[in-house]
């Protein structure tokens, strides 16, 4: 279904069932929007809002069971706004948000559905989980110059650190911390100092007055933790060519970056368990 506006499909969603996770795909451009639909599809979700300009084509096949909003995702602020007006249409429904050309992965979920994941999060007392965005980029930037090449995806499997998260007032956040790595790391003179981290709450479970920053933050710094004060939680992974993508488009590093490939680079094998012996990810309690 096509809506003209969000606020024609926040009417639809407020009435659809809150047991469904619902995945919504922000369009910055065209490249890769179809995979990532379809990967979206394998994963079980039910229904996918592509939010993005209409002239982005998708695969007919994917028609019954995604919905194309017009909106404008490339203007500051417009995906947080976005994110709160679906959180606050659909109370206790679990949202996952992406761009086009990234794509979720959590452990097991070659076997598990995404429905799966979320009933397993709900019986831990937990409503989000933490997702590290890991650059993906193509092997040979001379066949792919935009750098986005789903069959010769590349990724790195060393150089990630994490930084203790701080209040305003200096002190540690309780169970939070900076994550980085991968492209924005190794070119981070590049990359502005507050788009620098790989963190990203990518999946949650909406509740009323929880706000998304457009530092990928919620306002509920629950929320935001990687792990309950008990033990550590299943956490996930998007693997993303959206780093790739900005880092070829701006002259500043277009021509300043000969390849993306180093001696710790490896083929992605789009498999879960690639990223659980990285680290990338992990089942915590989940078996």
């Amino acid at each position: 279904m096509v809506f003209n506006d969000i606020d024609a499909f926040l009417d639809r969603a407020a009435r659809e069932r809150r047991d469904a996770p619902l995945a919504l795909v922000f369009l910055e451009d065209g490249r890769a929007a179809g995979a990532t639909v379809q990967h979206l599809r394998r994963l079980g979700f039910a229904r996918i809002a592509v939010l993005g300009a209409p002239h982005h084509a998708l695969n007919p096949a994917h028609a019954a069971h995604v919905d194309r909003i017009r909106y404008d995702a490339t203007v500051p602020g417009a995906v947080a706004a976005a994110v709160d007006a679906v959180t606050a249409a659909t109370p206790g429904r679990w949202i996952h948000y992406c761009f086009n050309a990234e794509f979720l992965f959590f452990p097991f979920c070659e076997s598990r559905s995404i429905r799966d994941l979320v009933t397993f999060v709900e019986t831990e007392r937990r409503a989000s989980v933490l997702t590290f965005v890991v650059d993906l980029y193509a092997g040979d930037l001379a066949a792919h110059p935009d750098g986005v090449a789903p069959e010769d995806a590349h990724m790195d499997r060393a150089g990630y650190f994490a930084l203790p998260r701080r209040t305003a007032t200096g002190h540690p956040h309780e169970r939070q911390l900076d994550f980085y790595g991968g492209l924005k790391f190794r070119f981070e003179e590049h990359v502005p100092p507050a788009r620098r981290r790989i963190d990203r709450v990518g999946l949650f479970r909406a509740a009323p007055g929880l706000r998304l920053g457009d530092d990928h933050r919620f306002n509920i710094q629950e929320y935001n933790t990687y792990a309950c004060p008990w033990h550590n939680n299943v956490t996930a992974a998007i693997c993303s060519f959206r780093s790739a993508k900005a880092l070829r488009a701006n002259p500043g590093s277009r021509f300043e970056i000969g390849r993306f490939t180093w001696d710790h680079s490896v083929r992605f094998e789009w498999r879960a368990q690639q990223l659980m012996d990285l680290g990338l990810m992990e089942p915590g309690q989940w078996f």
